[in-house]
């Protein structure tokens, strides 16, 4: 460790060299400090980081937070999880030493957070200060189990908002129909819509679907993969969850549409994307077909909820819809409980059949 007046500049550098993890000597510097109270400020900092010492300030455990958690993490998750750390809790944070944080600073924080509003000057929803407020307890959370922080005030004060409105929202077979012919004028809208209503795929799923996930002859689709765009980039990632992995039958007609849209596609190769449109041109096509067929405007991801409704309607149990649609636990499929047929009465017959048989 040493500190360094650079006469050229008039400004102090502070150099700290360490030992890492696996033994190999490092060294980092920086430059440009205007005291040498700044320079070794910045040099004690950089010794609590290597020693995992809670001494050290909210914004330096994020770096290793940060270096910890980042690549254990979906792209696409992180990519959010950055945002709400950079934006909503280091400017509160930052330069407070962790273990010095207390309730009543979360408190005060949440306070804030609750009187923060949108750029259309809306407040923010129960749902997004929900978020907020998991992702800071999920940075303590990690300094408690890994750090041996004494514990977390964010978990003692208590979340703000609410959970996620779990409303289900659904078009009838009826209604899809009206829809689907509004936006027939549009092949690519036309096919991406029967795709996520007669599968009940999900909005990634269908974006990252390639010529080659399809097989003609069985009439499967395989569902391994899932698209998002972020920071101007197109990203492939994992579906949502393990056994979002599927391969889903299609039914006939389906089988026989998708390959009339691939013909109408001048030399797509296997591994092309083969709907290379965004979610915002898919959010804007569910408006104009909604409205041109006079029907309730819904969610994308309500046209998932639409094939649910529609199989349980067929009859097919809470099990083969999971297993179909990918969900990860059939407890989730039991969200849809209140649409799955009540059998109280035929129990109760057979019940009296199985009585009188024994009398």
């Amino acid at each position: 460790m040493a500190v360094y007046k650079e006469t050229k500049t008039n400004t102090w550098r502070a150099v700290y060299r360490y030992t890492d993890w696996m033994g190999e000597k490092k060294q980092t510097q920086k430059r440009g400090f205007a005291t040498k109270r700044d320079a070794l400020a910045w040099e004690r900092e950089q010794l609590n980081k290597v020693t995992a010492d809670l001494d050290m300030t909210f914004g330096s455990f994020v770096d290793i937070y940060i270096a910890d958690m980042k690549n254990r993490i979906k792209e696409n998750t992180w990519h959010t999880k950055d945002h709400i750390i950079r934006t909503k809790i280091l400017p509160y944070f930052a330069k407070r030493k962790i273990c010095e944080i207390q309730p009543k600073d979360i408190i005060a924080w949440q306070n804030e957070m609750i009187k923060e509003t949108t750029k259309s000057g809306k407040p923010y929803s129960p749902v997004y200060l929900k978020t907020l407020h998991n992702q800071l307890s999920a940075i303590f959370n990690h300094a408690v189990r890994f750090y041996s922080l004494k514990e977390n005030p964010a978990a003692k004060v208590g979340n703000m908002g609410k959970p996620r409105n779990r409303e289900m929202l659904f078009w009838t077979q009826e209604e899809y129909q009206k829809f689907s012919f509004a936006v027939m004028d549009k092949p690519i809208s036309f096919y991406a819509f029967e795709m996520l209503y007669w599968c009940g795929i999900r909005e990634g799923e269908l974006l990252a679907l390639t010529l080659a996930d399809f097989d003609f002859e069985k009439g499967t689709v395989s569902i391994s993969k899932s698209y998002q765009r972020m920071d101007k980039r197109d990203v492939i990632t994992e579906p949502k969850t393990p056994k979002s992995n599927r391969v889903i039958k299609m039914p006939d007609f389906l089988t026989e549409e998708i390959q009339e849209y691939v013909k109408q596609l001048y030399g797509v190769g296997k591994h092309e994307r083969l709907f290379p449109i965004s979610k915002n041109y898919l959010h804007r096509e569910m408006t104009r077909g909604a409205d041109e067929a006079g029907v309730k405007r819904i969610r994308i991801h309500d046209l998932r909820h639409s094939h649910i409704s529609l199989l349980i309607e067929m009859g097919y149990s809470a099990v083969a819809i999971a297993d179909r649609v990918g969900h990860e636990s059939i407890n989730i499929t039991y969200n849809y409980a209140h649409l799955f047929p009540s059998t109280q009465h035929d129990m109760a017959d057979k019940l009296n059949q199985f009585r009188k048989a024994g009398d």
